[in-house]
């Protein structure tokens, strides 16, 4: 149970945010990279309201149909479809839509590398989780790469890998 619930926090990557404007603030950002980084703010943001809301379809939009998840944080080291961890996650956003509990996730990036379609986004993800009562029921910091595509005007997740685990110090450090 403890595993499961462990696994659903690192899982729910996707989702409450507080993006810099970009990782390297002291350079220059060319237009394109510009357009493509305030695109994806804008996706990383829908993935955080869906998780803070409890809308699970909306979430599930988010990703392409052919999605993988890749975790490497645990003993286990598995991929999966999307659709099976979906499946895995429905629950936690009824629970959240249902007032059970709050989620809420950010992201911070070290690097945000693409073009006009696609895109690779790598840096952590602070995940909580609290009950009605306020009490934490998780916390996860964790190093995390998402590959997305960019198909008929919309970004899409193709592959979300959770590499390990991190620190609060190392998100610190990547503070605005």
């Amino acid at each position: 149970m403890k595993q499961n619930f462990l696994c659903y926090c690192i899982i729910l990557f996707a989702c409450l945010i507080t993006l810099p404007s970009n990782a390297q603030p002291n350079k220059m950002i060319d237009p394109k990279d510009s357009l493509r980084i305030r695109e994806l703010n804008r996706f990383w943001k829908e993935v955080s309201r869906t998780v803070e809301a409890g809308d699970f379809e909306g979430y599930k939009a988010t990703y392409h149909k052919d999605a993988v998840c890749v975790f490497t944080t645990g003993k286990n080291k598995l991929t999966t479809p999307i659709a099976l961890q979906l499946a895995q996650w429905k629950k936690g956003f009824a629970d959240t839509k249902a007032g059970k509990n709050h989620d809420k996730v950010e992201f911070r990036f070290s690097q945000r590398v693409g073009d006009a379609t696609t895109a690779h986004e790598t840096g952590i993800f602070y995940y909580t989780s609290v009950d009605m009562n306020g009490k934490v029921l998780g916390k996860s910091y964790v190093h995390f790469e998402d590959l997305l595509v960019k198909k008929n005007g919309v970004w899409k997740s193709i592959m979300e890998y959770q590499k390990s685990v991190a620190t609060q110090e190392e998100w610190d450090a990547m503070a605005k």
